[in-house]
């Protein structure tokens, strides 16, 4: 059994070395010349306009969590989109009934969170 697994061992062990030799290579051949500009923070093409240490507002992290979360949730009516045609001659009302479910505590949490004022942006 065990012996099974040795072609994925050779493949993950080849991928390691071809990344430790591509940054090998690319510390001993590349150019290197540092600058006050190339040293300096750069966030998304903008220079930053405050310290490292600028309070955030909480909101931010609860509309990013809440952002994950419902994408994580879309994530999974995927497979069920894609198996919902086989399934629709075999069990039409239980596949429908068990996605129904699903959107309905979906749209349950969006509308406590929306109660709730997480969605307002201040």
């Amino acid at each position: 059994m065990p012996a099974d697994y040795l072609p994925i061992l050779i493949h993950i062990l080849a991928l390691a070395g071809v990344a430790v030799l591509i940054i090998v290579l690319s510390a001993l051949f590349g150019p290197n010349k540092p600058s006050p500009d190339k040293l300096d923070v750069y966030e998304c093409g903008v220079p930053p306009l405050a310290g490292s240490r600028v309070r955030m507002s909480v909101k931010f992290y609860v509309i990013a969590v809440l952002f994950v979360l419902f994408d994580v949730e879309v994530i999974f009516m995927y497979p069920w989109a894609v198996i919902f045609k086989r399934f629709l001659t075999q069990a039409p009302v239980a596949i429908a009934l068990a996605m129904g479910f699903f959107l309905f505590i979906l749209v349950v949490g969006l509308l406590f969170e929306w109660k709730r004022g997480a969605l307002e942006w201040d």
